[in-house]
């Protein structure tokens, strides 16, 4: 897989790299990150999205280079899809039909790739496009670096959600050395957000609940909060997680309304709680602790089915470890 990505990169010479909607910070550090690598090895490369960036990644070098585009042109040797679960997943048309490579650190993740490099073991695809730096004898140049630390510090929580590894941190050390800031980094991650992501998080808060053992816990997001706050792309980044805060909380759920009837939904866990295997019950995917799904229908019955079995989750865990269930599943309704 590392390989075969290696082989093509030395012998062809004109690339796209896409990831996919709703772009976060490893989808679109790694993109760059291996934009700048490709580059630094005179290749051609660009890197083509078809929603916004989020404000937070502004400063990132290149970000102000990337293309916005519906369908790819055929131009190109090659086009690594960064992060996709999916060949859909970008949002691109014509994709299906070009030479593909897949990188991606979800085990869930469909091989749809003419290429498929897959590590679930990788904390980030930040990681793996390090791995791909050394490995081809590329140097992690300040431009590398501060794209591939974006992408670790984003999908690891700032090194404190479990994907975090011995590796992990030593390929952070590493970024570190070629000039990046972390503090430079963690501010534009964590202080930059506009004041209607306050506005949305007080709306949002608003509807947690919990199940009456206390450890589950789920909240909304309507379409008229989007408009009465204000939101921005990325505001709501990140509070899938608030609940997880208390101590607890072991599993949260997130449910945001896309449109009526049509809602994307987030999935977050503490140890041993595996939310991947519940966001594949409804055509999802993800991690053990982080993974998400979309789903369509009532709004209560679809928050009931997917609450329901995130409790059952926990029961199924806590009888491993302890032989004591959760109560029995029963909430009012937001």
């Amino acid at each position: 897989m590392l390989s075969q990505v290696v082989e093509l990169i030395e012998n062809k010479q004109n690339f796209a790299i896409t990831t996919h909607v709703r772009p976060d910070g490893d989808g679109i550090g790694s993109s760059l990150g291996l934009c700048w690598l490709l580059r630094s090895l005179g290749k051609s490369a660009e890197v083509i999205v078809s929603d916004g960036i989020p404000a937070t990644y502004h400063s990132l070098p290149g970000a102000n280079e990337i293309v916005h585009v519906g369908e790819v042109n055929g131009k190109y040797d090659a086009v690594f899809v960064i992060e996709c679960s999916d060949v859909e997943r970008p949002n691109i048309k014509n994709l299906e039909n070009q030479f593909t490579v897949n990188i991606d650190h979800h085990s869930t993740c469909e091989h749809f790739g003419t290429i498929n490099w897959i590590d679930p073991t990788a904390s980030a695809v930040g990681e793996m496009i390090y791995n791909l730096c050394k490995a081809i004898g590329g140097r992690i140049s300040k431009e590398i670096a501060e794209c591939l630390y974006m992408a670790l510090v984003t999908d690891t929580g700032s090194f404190h959600f479990p994907n975090t590894t011995e590796r992990t941190l030593k390929v952070a050390s590493e970024l570190v050395k070629a000039g990046v800031k972390p503090a430079h980094i963690s501010e534009a991650v964590y202080n930059s957000y506009p004041w209607s992501r306050i506005e949305l998080m007080s709306q949002v808060l608003a509807t947690v609940r919990r199940d009456p053992s206390g450890r589950v816990a789920w909240m909304r997001q309507t379409l008229e909060m989007r408009v009465s706050s204000g939101m921005v792309d990325g505001d709501n980044s990140g509070f899938v997680n608030i609940p997880l805060a208390a101590k607890e909380v072991v599993a949260s759920v997130y449910m945001r309304e896309v449109s009526p009837n049509f809602f994307r939904v987030s999935l977050r866990s503490k140890g041993t709680i595996n939310v991947a295997r519940i966001a594949e019950k409804f055509d999802g995917g993800g991690h053990k602790n982080a993974a998400g799904c979309r789903v369509e229908g009532d709004w209560d019955e679809c928050e009931r089915r997917i609450v329901a079995a995130v409790i059952e989750a926990v029961n199924e865990d806590n009888h491993s470890t302890n032989g004591h269930a959760l109560s029995d599943f029963e909430f009012t309704l937001v």
